[in-house]
């Protein structure tokens, strides 16, 4: 049940000003989508919806190269030479599948990833990217603070705190120091729990249960999001509360989710896909930030594990699964 609607806006994009007009006659523009998402991607569909408010039609004015290595970004490097030849105008990348863009091109890359773009060598910083690299991150220190007092609001008794991490991902370090601020100032008891690929996955899940924390925090990435399901298996079958950083891993099964919404995301990429394809540098283009935040609440989950959702809880909630 919807609890109340949040409008999810970008930064510094103007909203659509350009929406119904005329498109260069004759020009079929080419995006290459590249993305270790599974198929089918939830987010291109937020990010189609917005070219078509911008005027671009399938069809028409607009194609689409699409290009998936679910889960496997590996794979995206072996993809390099095929994907180097295809006329693009535009390619759009995300997750761990951008790190092979970074070596691959010259060509504008627009992109939305959870972790930091500088430290991976996108952007010289966050207000002018200077290279041909734009796009969104979701990386917010603040947010991660805020989950785990959302998490100690869903969980009054709670005393222990595992976090699952991809110790690879671009900004894990600052994320993890913030997190523990946050625990510590709560007087929780943390247990880091590292892993550096999908393959160690299983292993890193089989020491967090060792750990006997309270309850689970996983960091938000490409990696964690590909792999939503096992996540949240595992917890379940461990009694694990758990929080996430985007509705797709609640909708998977997790208990709590506090971030960005991803597709409406995608849908706000389109205003500066637009603005590549009409001749507008990608590195003048400042990368921007989600400012506004979902809490999602999954009753089922909560029921399953017998956990009440305090008043609190349920009046903050944008939504609630069930």
């Amino acid at each position: 049940m919807r609890r109340r609607n949040i409008i999810a806006g970008l930064t510094g994009i103007t909203a659509y000003p350009f929406a119904g007009r005329a498109q260069q006659p004759g020009k079929v523009h080419t995006i290459l989508w590249v993305s270790t998402e599974a198929q089918p991607d939830p987010f291109i569909q937020g990010f189609r919806e917005g070219m078509r408010e911008l005027g671009y039609v399938e069809g028409r004015n607009l194609s689409f190269v699409l290009r998936f290595s679910p889960g496997d970004p590996a794979a995206v490097d072996a993809m390099l030479p095929e994907l180097m030849q295809i006329p693009a105008d535009l390619i759009i990348s995300s997750g761990p599948a951008i790190r092979g863009m970074r070596k691959a091109t010259g060509r504008p890359v627009l992109f939305a990833i959870s972790g930091d773009p500088v430290e991976l060598g996108l952007a010289e910083s966050l207000s002018r990217p200077g290279r041909n690299f734009t796009g969104s991150t979701f990386m917010s220190l603040d947010l991660a603070q805020k989950r785990v007092h959302l998490l100690r609001d869903l969980l009054p008794g709670m005393r222990s705190l595992a976090i699952l991490a991809d110790a690879t991902h671009p900004g894990e370090q600052a994320e993890r120091a913030a997190t523990r601020q946050a625990a510590e100032s709560l007087a929780l008891t943390v247990a880091y729990v590292p892993f550096r690929s999908a393959e160690d996955l299983d292993g890193a899940l089989d020491r967090l249960r060792e750990t006997r924390s309270n309850a689970m925090l996983t960091f938000p990435d490409g990696v964690t999001l590909v792999h939503r399901a096992k996540i949240t298996r595992f917890a379940k079958a461990n009694r694990l509360p758990s929080m996430f950083g985007w509705r797709e891993y609640c909708e998977a099964g997790g208990l709590a989710s506090y971030g960005a919404n991803q597709r409406r995301t995608y849908f706000r990429l389109a205003a500066y896909a637009d603005r590549l394809l009409r001749g507008e540098k990608p590195g003048e283009l400042p990368i921007e930030q989600p400012t506004h935040f979902e809490l999602v609440i999954n009753a089922a989950t909560a029921r399953d594990l017998a956990i009440p959702i305090p008043p609190v809880i349920m009046a903050r909630a944008d939504e609630v699964l069930d």
